[in-house]
């Protein structure tokens, strides 16, 4: 059996099992993997995936075992090269960041300026996405790791651990009714048309739990992924904006006003996600220890072991 072997078998189930597709993805011919993985299948003397004539449909049983071995063996051959590549070229590689808006507009800006000051020979790429997507990303190899809000704890082969906590704020125009409710209401909220993220997007589930305490159901006119989409529509006069506080600049955001609503929706923890196991070029602590400066390498290492995982960091904005 050879490495070339277990990449096959790995990106056959990444792509619904649909060997062209596999072929495509590895730079190979189709005949090539399935030649490859039949006669891995002989060596080992089971059967690893499922099949309909000559098209694999699903993992076996065993097949199912014996994807994760080959997931992490796939890791542990890259762990070795990184760790060549540490002690070859310390302060040279790449370091990919699978994030979503709001972090990567509001958050990495001067965290991604001083990493590039400091490892200017290091490339570093931010990939965009949803939760799942960021997920996914870090999951495949394709990022080294994912920084959201959305729920990305739990994951099976990832290690998180927190980054950051913020709230949500109201935004309206200047002069805007509700800046002159001495105490506001969900229920007084609730009478205005509203203007937030998306479902899978910075806190959702929280505003919508709220309302739905308290039976209320609020008229959500327009859903973004954008805070600064959001902010356009509610310049306009076309409702009120709910975002994380981090997104609202008093400097910016000149024709606007905010209002914190964190005593409604709670407070949001951001959370850096890595691949368990994975072994952390020096570079990728110095981007974390931007990120969050009361963490270090020591507290990292413990944190992706599994401890200190109700280390806190301070709620921002």
């Amino acid at each position: 059996m050879n490495l070339h072997q277990f990449r096959f078998v790995r990106e056959a189930v990444r792509q619904n099992f649909n060997l062209t597709e596999t072929a495509k993805a590895l730079f190979t011919s189709q005949p090539g993997v399935s030649k490859a993985i039949i006669e891995l299948e002989e060596e080992l003397g089971v059967e690893i995936f499922t099949r309909h004539g000559k098209r694999i449909r699903g993992l076996t049983e065993p097949g199912r075992l014996i994807l994760k071995s080959v997931e992490l063996i796939i890791q542990e051959i890259e762990g070795l090269k990184n760790i060549g590549r540490e002690f070859a070229a310390p302060d040279s590689g790449s370091l990919t960041i699978a994030t979503t808006h709001s972090q990567s507009r509001y958050t990495l800006p001067a965290v991604v300026q001083a990493f590039i000051q400091k490892y200017p020979k290091v490339r570093l790429s931010l990939l965009q996405g949803n939760p799942k997507q960021l997920v996914e990303m870090v999951q495949r190899g394709q990022a080294d790791m994912a920084i959201a809000t959305e729920s990305i704890m739990g994951v099976d082969g990832l290690i998180t651990m927190p980054c950051s906590q913020w709230e949500h704020v109201l935004v309206v125009p200047k002069e805007h009714p509700l800046l002159k409710v001495d105490i506001l209401s969900l229920e007084e909220l609730a009478n205005y048309p509203l203007i937030t993220y998306d479902k899978a997007f910075s806190g959702r589930y929280k505003i919508d739990h709220a309302f739905s305490l308290h039976q209320l159901k609020p008229d959500i006119l327009w859903e973004a992924i954008d805070a600064e989409v959001i902010k356009t529509y509610v310049e306009l006069g076309m409702g009120v904006g709910i975002i994380a506080s981090m997104a609202f600049s008093v400097e910016r955001d000149k024709n606007l006003q905010s209002i914190p609503v964190g005593e409604f929706f709670g407070t949001n923890t951001s959370r850096i996600a890595l691949k368990q196991g994975a072994y952390l070029r020096g570079y990728v602590y110095t981007f974390i220890e931007l990120l969050v400066p009361t963490l270090n390498r020591k507290l990292i290492d413990r944190m992706l072991l599994g401890f200190d995982e109700d280390y806190q960091v301070p709620v921002l904005g």
